[in-house]
């Protein structure tokens, strides 16, 4: 290469690759919207049945209303591994309790709505990360198990725009509010 030519190579500017949204089908929005309410109904679900203590998790003298502890079931007797120490200290804490179950009912809620993906996806994959640090190692695999399947899950829902298909993502975001703050969106 002549040096007229490195030159000129070293000059020029490498663009950094520009994200380019991929078209997405009519029945793959259904189907990331399918995901997103299924997904929001496993943490409603858990949510109303810690709440009422409808029978299927927690009995009814086990309900929050009742005066029970939602997290200690989990944090006392599942916890295993590296991290039983901290997660036994926290069972039973009123203020893991309300965590959890605000946890529970808003990230359930914004799924179910298809509002605050973003939020919701944060938190969530936090929750569902610290639900799988509960059982280490998982029961069926050394690593892998269904708590960070869904927490791979929400996260692709909020990136994919999940909300805005059977949601009210799209009236969501046309609001002051989320113009205001995208975080929100």
């Amino acid at each position: 290469m002549a040096i007229a030519d490195r030159r000129l190579h070293l000059r020029r500017r490498v663009r950094p690759a520009q994200d380019v949204p991929l078209p997405i089908s009519s029945a793959a929005r259904y189907v990331w919207a399918l995901a997103r309410l299924s997904l929001g109904f496993v943490f409603m679900w858990a949510f109303v049945d810690k709440l009422f203590g409808l029978g299927h998790e927690t009995t009814a003298k086990q309900a929050w209303i009742h005066g029970g502890h939602p997290t200690t079931g989990f944090l006392k007797f599942s916890a295993a591994g590296p991290f039983k120490g901290f997660y036994h200290h926290i069972a039973g804490a009123a203020w893991a309790d309300w965590l959890f179950m605000l946890g529970l009912a808003g990230i359930g809620a914004a799924l179910l709505l298809g509002i605050g993906m973003r939020v919701a996806a944060a938190a969530g994959a936090v929750m569902l990360v610290m639900m799988w640090s509960v059982v280490l190692p998982p029961a069926n695999n050394v690593f892998m198990d269904d708590h960070l399947i869904y927490a791979l899950l929400i996260i692709g829902l909020a990136l994919a725009g999940a909300g805005d298909t059977l949601g009210l993502g799209r009236r969501w975001a046309e609001t002051r509010l989320v113009r205001r703050l995208p975080i929100l969106k």
